[in-house]
């Protein structure tokens, strides 16, 4: 992959992590829970895709995708271990509310969701430009 591809690789990414970040907002103040709990773990997710992908690193699971966050950014000092958990909480309550049978949706599980989506991005966000990635702004309006 080129410089070039590269760029327009963590740009994709990260325009996506916050649209998806912006659709767990809209769904949370529509008190659609699962919805929230969905996006707000996917935001996470598009974010840290484009985080690997600074490393040529890639996975077809999304526990592989944790586990190599924690290898290469956590363990190394990069990223603080709070953001392990919190990635790991938005992935076991999509997990649970997506598939889970009976489940009780909570709001207080949906607004802490889109509260911890919000940090990861933005902490993503943050070293991407403090590498050297002039990410451009995807701006919602309601960052």
């Amino acid at each position: 992959m080129t410089p070039e591809q590269l760029e327009t690789l963590l740009e994709y990414r990260i325009n996506q992590s916050q649209e998806t970040l912006q659709e767990a907002k809209i769904l949370l103040r529509e008190s659609s829970l699962r919805g929230t709990i969905n996006r707000a773990y996917y935001a996470m997710f598009y974010a840290l895709l484009a985080l690997l992908a600074t490393k040529r690193l890639g996975t077809s699971k999304h526990s592989g995708a944790l586990a190599l966050f924690d290898r290469e950014f956590v363990k190394t000092g990069l990223f603080p271990h709070e953001l392990s958990r919190s990635l790991r909480s938005a992935f076991n309550h999509r997990q649970t509310h997506d598939y889970g049978e009976m489940v009780v949706l909570n709001r207080q599980i949906a607004e802490e969701s889109v509260a911890n989506a919000e940090t990861f991005v933005t902490a993503i966000e943050s070293y991407l430009r403090s590498i050297g990635h002039l990410i451009s702004s995807y701006d919602y309006g309601n960052r």
